[in-house]
């Protein structure tokens, strides 16, 4: 199913998206690499997050400098497992979508299940036409980071795919066995 996916996305709309659905993201998203997961974890109870991570959805990505003009350069999406041990926590704090890449640990699994969250795949490689989706970035916490710093994107029809929903339905289980050649 087409689904236009408008931010920010309660934990109801998070459990009403399933595994296969195409997305169109519009609104704020914020990307978050696993420095920025550290430091946001590590200071959460002196500090608080440094965005509201209620019904939040956090790319991750880095983006590379933008072109005079440009909202952003190319934002690609980093290889999700480098989050897992810090999934959990955010999405217990509120996180209710993920974006990136590659697969995802049984502990972020759970995690997805028990609060209502979901995985959204980013076209590794295409990093410049995800950049073409982004209206403004501007860099919210963390600048010392550089790439890894948070970052506040405005997007509009941000593409992707719902790659694990939040009843653990999971496109890389389910969909490499329907290609293989026995």
């Amino acid at each position: 199913m087409n689904v236009d996916l408008n931010t920010p996305v309660t934990r109801e709309k998070a459990r009403s998206l399933k595994a296969g659905d195409i997305v169109k993201i519009t609104g704020i998203i914020y990307t978050a690499r696993d420095a920025a997961h550290k430091r946001m974890l590590e200071n959460r109870e002196k500090e608080g997050f440094p965005i509201d991570i209620k019904d939040c959805t956090i790319y991750f990505a880095g983006p590379s400098p933008a072109k005079p003009g440009e909202p952003v350069g190319a934002i690609g999406p980093t290889t999700s497992y480098r989050m897992d041990k810090y999934s959990p926590d955010m999405i217990k704090y509120g996180e209710t979508v993920m974006i990136g890449k590659g697969k995802r640990s049984p502990e972020v699994i759970e995690a997805m299940k028990k609060y209502g969250c979901v995985y959204i795949g980013a076209i590794g490689g295409a990093g410049a036409l995800l950049a073409s989706h982004v209206l403004e970035c501007e860099t919210v916490a963390y600048e010392d980071l550089g790439a890894e710093a948070v970052h506040r994107l405005k997007v509009k029809d941000f593409p992707g795919i719902v790659v694990i929903d939040a009843e653990g339905n999971n496109l890389y289980e389910t969909e490499p066995p329907k290609y293989r050649k026995d």
